[in-house]
């Protein structure tokens, strides 16, 4: 494994490992809000969509970035 290393050459551009708590709980929050007006109104038109109700620039991670493989070698190790 000493050899190995990643064939796309995009690298995260924080430490976070992941951004799937985050979306877990972007996820949650979005569910219980909508449940709750559903209840309330009886209106489907009346849901909120996921962008309104969480921002994705609060998450961990902020997107990725692109790495000269040829001048970063040691980023691309596995």
């Amino acid at each position: 494994m000493s050899r190995s290393r990643k064939k796309s050459p995009f690298m995260p551009i924080t430490t976070a490992r992941s951004e799937k708590e985050d979306k877990m709980l972007a996820n949650r929050r979005h569910r219980r809000i909508n449940k709750r007006l559903l209840n309330q109104t009886h209106d489907q038109d009346a849901l909120l969509e996921l962008r309104v109700l969480s921002n994705v620039w609060g998450f961990d991670k902020d997107g990725k970035r692109m790495v000269d493989p040829d001048l970063q070698r040691h980023l691309l190790r596995k």
